[in-house]
């Protein structure tokens, strides 16, 4: 059988964030979103990474599966995950075998109900125990300047995770005078509380980390003058999103 490969960008071992327990995250190149604040600038070109199948990837995390206990596993996210959805499906086939947890990371931002994304779409979720789903701005024109593409698919395959009995969290990031607004926390609050499937809501304050990584590619970034929200802010994001 041919095996199905994927390019990775990097790996993390040990993580702590991204899904329940202990993870191995693997995150994927490429991806089809230009987020104003994105940290990981260096995934968005889709011909990077190490090229590896999902058999090697799955061995190199199954080292560190002693670590796991009982609700650890593994974590694909990106760059975005879902431009690569048959190296995920494989990988996560593969790790389902071997009893392990799988969780994906993703913005959302390729689901399509048309054919033939979501027939791969449906196996996926076949082998996938949790999905982490980023939605950026509720406000579709407010995503549209953040990110460069519209919200609507975003929404939708929430509700389709929703209507699959799938188990999602919900992460989204808070950035002064852009997401960081009642009304547009307020208008997340009402959307999340029309699925039936969420099991966390996580608030990601905005930060500046990785800006480094826009000077070393010579990347203009535009939100040069925002700084990370308040402790207060944050808390008021939290209470309102029914967030941990």
């Amino acid at each position: 059988m041919e095996k199905v490969m994927g390019r990775i960008h990097s790996v993390e071992s040990f993580g702590s964030a991204d899904g329940p327990g202990v993870r191995y995250i693997i995150f994927l190149q490429g991806c089809n979103m230009r987020c104003q604040y994105c940290h990981n600038p260096d995934t968005w070109k889709t011909d990077g990474g190490q090229f590896l199948s999902a058999q090697e990837i799955l061995q190199k995390a199954l080292r560190y599966k002693a670590y796991w206990k009982n609700n650890g596993g593994i974590t694909v996210s990106g760059g975005e995950a879902l431009l690569q959805i048959d190296f995920v499906t494989e990988l996560f086939r593969l790790a389902k075998q071997k009893g392990v947890n799988t969780c994906l990371d993703t913005s959302g931002s390729v689901f399509t109900r048309d054919e033939p994304f979501y027939a791969k779409f449906a196996e996926l979720m076949k082998v996938t125990d949790v999905f982490m789903l980023d939605i950026k701005h509720i406000d579709d024109e407010e995503h549209k300047k953040l990110t460069g593409r519209t919200n609507k698919n975003i929404l939708d395959m929430a509700k389709c995770l929703s209507e699959n009995g799938k188990a999602m969290w919900i992460r989204h990031v808070l950035v002064p005078q852009i997401t960081d607004k009642d009304e547009y926390l307020q208008e997340l609050r009402a959307f999340i509380d029309t699925l039936s499937t969420v099991q966390r809501v996580e608030v990601l304050p905005y930060h500046t980390l990785g800006v480094f990584k826009w000077q070393n590619l010579h990347i203009s970034y535009a939100l040069e003058n925002i700084n990370p929200p308040t402790k207060e802010r944050i808390e008021n994001a939290k209470n309102i999103l029914g967030a941990v």
